[in-house]
Parts: structure tokens; C-alpha cells; sequence
């Protein structure tokens, strides 16, 4: 039986090559495509999927915030994150969301079709250092990272505040208004204790997030 396998993603290059890609690694899957959310909400209900995967970083919405709608909505499809986002930044956030494998977009096309691959016999996908990761986060003794006090949005605002984005330019990017841009950055300043975006960079740097 034919595997369908959708594709979520807001170009329309990477959408060809990635079909391309397991078109020809994975003859007996079926390749599908959406450019957004609203997209893939209504695939979703026109049709069974054994794999789906997504960008974070989408027209009007999030690809995590996609995956945890899935999951309380009790959609159990494999998704696996395919991203430019660093592993660092999203990896841990995409797996707590309910995602079975995350991705960085530079990745070989091999790994790519190996993740697929391990998603479609209904394995996770995790890389060795993704795997390092969450065998430190199992360390009793490690404390916390500050950020890890942030929601999702607001881990996204706050990376794109540390790379000297403006309020509106990250308005824009999102979806957002400036005041709600604005509401998430009294609430990353408060959680994180910072006085100025200086800090935030600081932070970020320091810690490898941007």
C-alpha cells in the first residue's frame, strides 16, 4: 500500500525538492503539499496522512502550535519538524510538543529520507547530539535554563529580539500585532529578570541560541 506522506511548508522550491527527494528514495510513497496551517487543517480532514512534515515558521501561525492542536484534537500522525530553526533552539520544544522528529533544513537529503523513513515504521527520529540533549535534561543535578521558562511564542519572540529585529519587523513576521510583540516582551523581560535587549543578546549568545 502506498504511503501518503504531506508536505507543509511556505515555498514552493522546498516543497518540490523534498517531494523530489522521496520520490525517488521512497518509490511506494505518495507525496502531497500545503503552504500553510489552514492548509494542512483541511488535508486533514480530505484525507489519511502516514507522515507529516512541517516548517515551524508559517504564514499566520507555528508549526509547534500546529502539532499540539493536532495532538489535543487526538490526531496521532508522525510529524517530523524540518526547519532552518538550530537544533539548540527548537529540537527539545518540537519533541515536548507532541512531534516524533526534528530536522535542520541544511541536513542531507539521506538523513532526510532516514527520518521519513524511521516515522513511516512508527519510530521517532532523533539525531546523536538531539539524543545528548535530552540524556542531560535527564540529570537530576543540571539546573535549568532560564528560557525554559518561556513559552514557545515567547522563545520565538525573544530569539528574534536577540538577533536585533524591531518590534515590527517581528509584527510582521508572525502575524502579530505590535502591542501583542510588544505584551510578549514584558513577559520575557519579567520571567528572564533583563532590563534591555542588550541583555537578551547577551543571554542568547552566551547560551547558544542565536
Amino acid at each position: 500500500m502506498k504511503k501518503k506522506i504531506l508536505i507543509v511548508d511556505d515555498h514552493a522550491v522546498v516543497r518540490k525538492g523534498l517531494m523530489q527527494i522521496l520520490h525517488d528514495e521512497i518509490p511506494d510513497a505518495v507525496c502531497n503539499e500545503a503552504e500553510s496551517v489552514e492548509e494542512l487543517n483541511r488535508k486533514l480532514k480530505q484525507d489519511d496522512w502516514d507522515v507529516i512534515i512541517l516548517d515551524i515558521s508559517l504564514p499566520h501561525s507555528n508549526g509547534l502550535d500546529a502539532v499540539k492542536n493536532m495532538r489535543a484534537e487526538k490526531i496521532n500522525i508522525p510529524v517530523l519538524i524540518l526547519t532552518m530553526h538550530p537544533e539548540d533552539q527548537y529540537a527539545l520544544r518540537a519533541l515536548k510538543a507532541g512531534a516524533s522528529g526534528f530536522l535542520n533544513k541544511e541536513s542531507a537529503p539521506d538523513e532526510l529520507v532516514n527520518a521519513v523513513r524511521k516515522l513511516l515504521e512508527g519510530r521517532k527520529y532523533i539525531s546523536d547530539s538531539l539524543a545528548e540533549k535530552l540524556a542531560s535534561n535527564l540529570d537530576p543535578n543540571k539546573p535549568g535554563q532560564l528560557h525554559e521558562s518561556l513559552s514557545d511564542r515567547e522563545f520565538q519572540v525573544m530569539c528574534m529580539l536577540a538577533t536585533g529585529k524591531s518590534m515590527t519587523e517581528i509584527a510582521e513576521k508572525l502575524s502579530l500585532g505590535v502591542t501583542t510583540v510588544s505584551t510578549y516582551r514584558t513577559r520575557i523581560m519579567h520571567k528572564l529578570n533583563f532590563k534591555t535587549n542588550a541583555d537578551l543578546t547577551f543571554y542568547a549568545i552566551k547560551e547558544g541560541l542565536v
